[in-house]
Parts: structure tokens; C-alpha cells; sequence
């Protein structure tokens, strides 16, 4: 064989977009696999086409592509459905920000004309974003990529519609919604975004329409007073039942409002009267419904006050008639006070604009019958969730559940499949678009002018991607999906939504597992965002460090229930590691000069140590992966390959090398070469672009490695007896190079060693390798410390250094004794600030731990030098 030249130096930006065309050219990411296996799975989370990916994005791409890859190369029929979402209203507001920037409204553009232009920008982010799931190395099947928008998905979404309504699971009605005066659309209570902010209770007189006194309430929303039809009191507080059944006059509008006695009522809250307002509050609707009041609405859609108001408040915004209402209750002696408080606002997710309750007419769905469906499966073991906890929220929020507003006041998104006849004033509900009334037969119908809600396509995604409605060979084949991987603030929005649709529509639940990850913050623990400027760009990174190195870095920080604290200098986990397996695999390829490949060679003690190293690790990653325990699969496979194939196999196989016995060189390239290629195998799904890019570099190789077999678990290869012997090796060597650093005495000087082990005989076998790592001039045994020598104690191995051979031995007394006084000072002041209360109460918790941790190394330091010290 000839020597395989790698480039000196690591650079993924030589190879990773051939590599990446390679897979696609030989059509690697299409579900292959052997037959009769069960497919593996996975829809992509549809990132939204108003923009390109960030690395919250880059997260779930990782671990998605981790396990893909992993179940591929386990033979079983594996996809990875690619696609987008067309995200009603911030695709619209996207849009509208580009008219605005050019003089233009939608109005002024027209509807048809406005959804022209907006999948022209769809088209340009759809094209954006394929390209960064490529950069990332994502291997998903490029030729089932889906759009929740596509004529197959539209058709869908038509299907289910009609379906719900005709079961009256979908009606029309008029009710309390979360309004957004900016987006100018009604929004579902999951897209309302609550913060606490400060604000007051403005305490106001409402007179006794029998003249005897007043009755004060308190509320946080004055203005909305002007939209009053009752006073309610708890029946139970005794300060107002003899008030129940008399009435007030409504402050600055004419009108007489009665008290009436309601069980919700808080009496500890403000001054336990409660001002009814049904149109703008839904506790109040609710009470409104319960006692027959009337239902003034007095918001317009554009956030200012109608009609139903008095004229000097009409068009006025909400904060301006705040104003007015509190000036002119003053000018009245009706307004008592301002109460300064923090309470919860409401935001829409979206634009932040805070949100105002409106009585609008909307399209819901009943979730009540599709959620105890959703909780019976759960119940029944269909659905498993990683981590378990989640299972909790999920519950929660199926008995809490409220109908879901569906109907969005936009014009990007899946226009509602209802039509309403000018003449008979009928409404058709229908999968095919009608031509004429099916009532009159009359031409004159108009279509619904709303969208539906963005999730409301996005819940079917994991069979309508399939094909579903149609009976596809995809929708028999691969549905049910097996895994969904997403983020915990979408468990609500999404996760529970598709869970539900999947079992209405097609019987079954979408997926088995599924594996909520954390959030991605930065070092300090914030979210995070564009205002705070700590986001971290994927194509920055891969640009910088590479593909790989930014997927190992997320997988191998992503502990299970845990937010993933994370900046730029993280990723330099992954690329340090990416080029460790690049220089070893150098080293190795580089030695393949006048080699001949050797038939069965026989395995050495290192071999059979290091097959024994990659069994343990094949285990470990298998098993974790098929739990979803990513930062354990990952560490298995960085310690195996850094640590126990790099620090220490290859290292042992340089002994190989340099005997002069041609049989000897060959029997031992064979078998690194037959290591190498097995521990590429290992790695593949966290480092995917450089295994490959190695791998086909092997002389031995014959096809891809992305469908290449995964290492599985050999019980004959376990050996925990050869284990447990190579870890005393290695401690001793470690304790070795432990105490020449305590010396500072360069690599170069050698030294006389003499140990006392129970496995003399192995250690004998293993001394040539011993000294060479050790750097030894000598290697005896020895049942107790020589005069003259520094024991150090390992498990179950005693190792002494005659160290005074190669330092004065006062220099080192003297040395050591420094350090010891200095150390001791140090644990001083450590024990100082962790036995102050004041700093363990305020301080953060990691910090407490770094410093307790520091704490805990110096003892051990200390230890270490009283027994050198003692020694000598």
C-alpha cells in the first residue's frame, strides 16, 4: 500500500459541501434498509419562512440528524421529511414591513396582488433556509420536502376542516377573543405571551340609584367601565348583601347598571366589588352568560373606542381614554384612588402589542371530546415522553383546555373553506369550492374573508406529509411517524395539537416518543434574542469552526430537562475534537507506506483492550441515543475516541512501528486500519461530513459510510478483566507524569520507576509500553517503597519514584513546602467566603459550586504534598 496524504492542517470547508453532494448524488438519505424492518421516522419542525434559521434551529437539526443517522446506519428504513411553514401572521408582518418601507399598505396592493408578493418572499426564505439545513449537514430526504402551503397540504387542511364542522367540532360564534390591535386579528389563548408589569387599581364611586351612598370598585382597566352591565359581589360577603338586587348608576354615561351576586367574585381582591364588563373580560362573559346581561362591546378592531360609548370617548385609543375616564371622574368626586401593582399583561406572541379582550365573531374548534381522546392514548401508554416530566404539563393543559380560535383576520394562510350566499344568507361549508348556493342556486356567494390559524395546518404535518388524504404507499408506509424532537414552548401550540388531529383524522397517535429538548441561552442563563444582542448565527459558526463541530457542541451540551448554556467559544468543543479524529486518522493513513493488509492477524493485548474500549462504547451510545440521553451518547463517543483510540491505542501501536520486522508493521495497520474504520462508524452521527470524508479515504473502504453498519454490542468481545488491568497501566503512568509535572522536570529526562501491583505479570507484558509513555529509564518491582523514592498510591497499585536521582532533593523540600503554605492560605480564604451566609444566600448557585469545587481541589493538593514532603 502507498501512504494516504490528509491535509496537515483540519479544514472542513475543503471537503464538507463535496461530501454533502456526494450523500445526495447516491440518494443516501432516501429510506433504504432491510425488508421487513420497521421504519424510523421523524417530521422536521417546520422552521417559518420569514427569515433563516438561528441556532435554536441549529439544535433541534442536531439531535434529529444524530438519531437519523444512528437508526440508518441500523438498517432500518429510515426518513427524515424536510419542509416549511407558512406562518400566518408573521410571514404577513414580514411583508407588510417591505410595502411600508416602499409607500405601500396590502390594502392599497389588493389581496391578490399582497399573497403574490408574499410568496415571492416564501420562495426567497424557503430557498435560504434549505441551503442552512444543508450547510448543517442535515440528512433529510430532500424529495418528500414538504410546504404547509402546497396544493397536497391545502387540500388537507380543507378536508379536516369540513370534516370537524360536519361532526360540529368546528363552529361559528361570537365570543370574548385575544385581540391584536397591530396585527388586527384574533389570537388563541397559547399565543398570548403574559409578562408582569407595573400598573395601578383605580378605586371609583359608582352612586346608589336609591341615593343612599355609594359602592366602590376597584380595577385595574377604568376605560372599560363605559362598557359595564352589572356590579357582581360574592354571596357569601356579608359587607354587600343587602345591596344584591338594588342598582347603580353607571359613572359618565346615563345609564343604570344592577348588583347581582356571583360565587367567582374574590372578595379579598380590591374592594371585593367587581365591576362587570362581559364584552372585554372573559370571567365577565362568563358571569354575563350565567345571569342574562347584556354584552356591550366598545372596541373597535383598530384598538379605539366605538360607537357604544359617549361621544367624547369615541375613536379615542385605550390609553387615551383612560385618561379622559379618570379626569373626568375626578371632575365628578367619584374617583377615590390610585393603587400601585404588578400584575400579568397580556402580548401578542408575535409583535408584542398588548392584547385586548374583544366580543368578536370567530371560528373555533371544541377541544374538549379531541383532547380526552389524546389523554385516554396517553393514559394507555401510546405516548411516551422524554423527559417523563413533560408528561405532567401535557396532562395539565388537556384538562385545562378551551375551544381553540382558529379563524385569523389576515390574508396569508389557508383562506376558511366557507361560503355565505348574498341572497338566502346560507352558509356553505365545503371541500370543493362552489359555484353557486346549494340552497337557492343563486351565483351571488361570498368566501369567508379570514385564514385559518397557522397551526391549524401545522397539526396534521405528520400525515399530511405523507400524502394524507390520499392512501399513499409514504402514509401506509411510514405513518405513524416514530419520534418528534422539539423544544418545550411548543408543547401547546404544537406537540398536543398534532397528537389530537392525529388521532382524529387517522385513528392513531402521530408518533411514539417524544423528546422535548431545553431552551438554548447564553453563559449568563438569558434567552436568547435579537434585543440583547446574544444570539449566535449557525452559518457563523459552521463558517468558523465547521458543520460538525457546531452539531457535537449542541448534542454534547443537550443534558436531558435541562437549558443548554452556550457562546461562541463553546463550539470550540467540537472543533478541537473534530480535529483530534482528523490528526489520528492522519497519523495512521500517513503509515500505510510499503504495508500489506494481513488476513485474521492476531490481536495483541492493546487490540483486544481497545475492541474491548469500543464494545463498551457501541453499548453505551445505543443505549443512550435509544433514550434520548444525548450528551451521554456524545461523551461516550468523545471519550472513547479522544482518550482510549487516541491518548492511549494509537500511542501503543507507535511501539508496533518501530520494530524492524516487516510482519510486525503489517499486522498492526491492519488492525489500526480495522479499528479506524469501526471507530468512524462509532462517530458517524454526531460528526458526520469528516467521518465520511475519512473513511473514503480508507484502502479498505468499499461503499458509504452514512449506510454503513453501526457497531453493535459483541459479548465476545467484552473482556472487563483486560479492562480493569490496562486501567491500573494507565493510573500508574498517570501518576508518573503527575508527579514530574509536581517537579517540573522536562519530558525529556528519564526516570527509574519500581511498582507493586497483583498484576506483576501483566504489568511485565505491558512494560516496553509502560516506559515509553512514562518516559523510564528503568521499570523494577518492588513490595514497599524503596529508600530514596516518593510512593504514590493508586487503586490496588503502589508506584515509586526515585525522583531524587534527577532533582536535589532540599530544592524539591523547599519547592513543596511553598506550594503547601501557599495552598493552605488558599483553602483559608475559600473556607472564609463559603462559610458567610451573606455570600451563599446572594451569590448564583454555580458560583457557590465553582468555589466549592476550587475548595475541594486544594485539599486534595495539600494531600498530595504532605505525602511527597513526608517521603522525603
Amino acid at each position: 500500500m502507498h501512504a494516504i496524504e490528509l491535509e496537515k492542517s483540519f479544514n472542513p470547508r475543503h471537503f464538507e459541501s463535496a461530501i454533502y453532494a456526494l450523500w445526495q448524488q447516491k440518494k443516501a438519505f432516501e429510506p433504504h434498509g432491510a425488508p421487513g424492518k420497521k421504519p424510523f421516522v421523524i417530521v422536521i419542525p417546520p422552521p417559518n419562512v420569514t427569515g433563516i434559521l438561528h441556532v435554536g434551529h441549529g439544535l433541534v437539526m442536531s439531535l434529529i440528524d444524530v438519531v437519523i443517522r444512528f437508526h440508518r446506519m441500523r438498517g432500518e428504513p429510515t426518513l427524515w421529511v424536510p419542509g416549511t411553514d407558512h406562518a400566518g401572521i408573521a410571514t404577513q408582518h414580514v411583508v407588510e414591513k417591505k410595502l411600508h418601507d416602499r409607500g405601500l399598505t396590502r390594502h392599497a396592493l389588493g389581496r391578490d396582488a399582497f399573497i403574490a408578493e408574499t410568496w415571492k418572499v416564501k420562495e426567497e426564505h424557503h430557498r435560504i433556509i434549505s441551503e442552512q439545513l444543508a450547510r448543517m449537514g442535515s440528512s433529510v430526504d430532500w424529495s418528500r420536502e414538504r410546504f404547509t402551503m402546497d396544493e397536497g397540504l391545502s387540500r388537507a387542511v380543507r378536508d379536516v376542516f369540513v370534516s370537524l364542522y360536519e361532526q360540529d367540532l368546528i363552529y361559528k360564534g361570537q365570543y370574548l377573543v385575544n385581540w391584536c390591535v397591530s396585527c388586527a386579528t384574533a389570537l388563541s389563548d397559547d399565543e398570548v405571551e403574559h409578562s408582569d408589569e407595573p400598573g395601578a387599581l383605580y378605586h371609583i364611586n359608582y352612586p346608589l340609584s336609591n341615593g343612599n351612598g355609594f359602592l366602590e370598585v376597584a380595577t385595574t382597566r377604568p376605560e372599560t367601565m363605559l362598557g359595564d352591565t352589572a356590579i357582581a359581589v360574592n354571596p357569601h360577603d356579608h359587607r354587600y348583601s343587602s345591596l344584591v338586587g338594588l342598582t347603580v348608576e353607571l359613572p359618565l354615561t346615563g345609564r343604570t347598571i344592577p348588583i347581582i351576586a356571583d360565587p367567582v367574585v374574590a372578595e379579598e381582591f380590591g374592594t371585593g366589588a367587581l365591576k362587570v364588563t362581559p364584552a372585554h373580560a372573559i370571567e365577565d362573559w362568563n358571569i354575563a352568560h350565567r345571569h342574562g346581561l347584556p354584552v356591550i362591546n366598545i372596541l373597535n378592531p383598530d384598538g379605539t373606542l366605538n360607537e357604544n360609548v359617549p361621544q367624547p370617548y369615541q375613536k379615542l385609543t385605550v390609553m387615551d381614554a383612560r385618561s379622559a375616564v379618570i379626569t373626568d371622574l375626578k371632575k365628578e368626586n367619584l374617583f377615590v384612588r390610585e393603587e400601585l401593582l404588578t400584575h400579568a399583561v397580556g402580548h401578542c406572541y408575535r409583535c408584542g402589542t398588548v392584547i385586548e379582550p374583544l366580543l368578536s365573531q370567530q371560528w373555533f374548534v371544541r377541544m374538549r371530546p379531541l383532547a380526552d381522546k389524546a389523554l385516554e392514548r396517553w393514559r394507555a401508554g401510546d405516548l411516551i415522553f422524554y423527559p417523563k416530566k413533560w408528561e405532567h404539563t401535557f396532562e395539565h393543559w388537556l384538562n385545562t383546555i378551551h375551544d381553540w380560535c382558529i379563524s385569523r383576520q389576515l390574508w396569508w394562510g389557508h383562506r376558511i373553506p366557507a361560503w355565505t350566499c348574498s341572497e338566502c344568507a346560507a352558509l356553505t361549508v365545503a371541500k370543493e369550492t362552489p359555484t353557486v348556493c346549494p340552497q337557492c342556486g343563486s351565483p351571488h356567494i361570498v368566501q369567508d374573508p379570514d385564514v385559518l390559524d397557522t397551526w391549524f395546518s401545522s397539526w396534521l404535518w405528520p400525515f399530511s406529509t405523507l400524502g394524507w388524504p390520499e392512501e399513499t404507499d409514504d402514509f401506509h408506509t411510514f405513518y405513524p411517524t416514530t419520534t418528534l424532537i422539539t423544544a418545550y414552548d411548543i408543547i401547546f401550540f404544537w406537540v398536543s395539537r398534532m397528537i389530537m388531529a392525529g388521532l382524529e383524522c387517522t385513528g392513531q397517535v402521530p408518533f411514539r416518543d417524544v423528546y422535548i429538548h431545553g431552551l438554548l441561552r447564553d453563559s449568563h442563563g438569558r434567552k436568547m434574542s435579537k434585543s440583547l444582542g446574544n444570539g449566535i448565527d449557525p452559518l457563523e459558526i459552521i463558517e468558523e469552526f465547521g458543520a460538525d463541530a457546531l452539531k457535537f457542541t449542541l448534542v454534547f451540551l443537550c443534558a436531558q430537562g435541562q437549558d443548554i448554556l452556550i457562546d461562541k467559544e463553546s463550539f470550540k468543543i467540537g472543533s478541537k475534537f473534530a480535529n483530534k479524529i482528523w490528526n489520528a486518522s492522519r497519523y495512521i493513513l500517513m503509515n500505510l507506506e510499503g504495508r500489506s493488509l494481513v488476513e485474521a492477524p492476531t490481536l495483541r493485548t492493546t487490540d483486544r483492550w481497545i475492541y474491548s474500549r469500543l464494545n463498551t462504547a457501541a453499548r453505551v451510545v445505543s443505549d443512550s441515543l435509544l433514550s434520548y440521553r444525548y450528551n451521554e451518547a456524545a461523551q461516550a463517543v468523545y471519550e472513547y475516541f479522544w482518550n482510549d483510540l487516541c491518548d492511549w491505542y494509537v500511542e501503543a501501536a507507535k511501539l508496533s512501528f518501530k520494530q524492524t520486522a516487516d510482519e510486525e508493521k503489517d499486522r498492526a495497520v491492519t488492525v489500526l486500519l480495522a479499528v479506524l474504520s469501526e471507530s468512524l462508524r462509532l462517530v458517524h452521527p454526531f460528526l458526520p461530513l469528516i467521518t465520511e470524508e475519512i473513511y473514503q479515504k480508507l484502502p479498505t473502504t468499499t461503499d458509504l459510510l452514512i449506510t454503513a453498519p453501526y457497531p453493535v454490542f459483541d459479548p465476545s468481545r467484552d473482556n472487563a478483566e483486560l479492562e480493569r488491568c490496562f486501567a491500573s497501566v494507565q493510573e500508574s503512568i498517570r501518576l508518573i507524569r503527575t508527579l514530574r509535572s509536581a517537579c517540573t522536570l522536562p519530558p525529556e529526562t528519564m526516570l527509574r520507576v519500581a511498582i507493586h501491583t497483583p498484576d506483576q505479570q501483566f504489568f511485565h507484558e505491558q512494560s516496553d509500553f509502560i516506559k515509553a509513555r512514562a518516559a523510564l529509564s528503568a521499570l523494577t518491582w518492588a513490595d514497599r517503597r524503596p529508600d530514596g523514592s516518593i510512593g504514590l498510591m493508586g487503586n490496588g497499585i503502589e508506584v515509586f519514584v526515585f525522583v531524587t536521582e534527577s532533582v536535589d532533593r532540599h530544592y524539591l523540600i523547599s519547592k513543596w513546602t511553598k506550594e503547601l503554605e501557599r495552598d493552605k492560605n488558599y483553602i483559608e480564604q475559600l473556607e472564609k467566603k463559603l462559610s458567610n451566609e451573606q455570600f451563599r444566600s446572594n451569590a448564583p448557585a454555580a458560583i457557590v459550586q465553582q468555589e466549592t469545587l476550587k475548595q475541594t481541589e486544594a485539599l486534595k493538593r495539600v494531600a498530595t504534598l504532605h505525602g511527597y514532603l513526608a517521603d522525603l
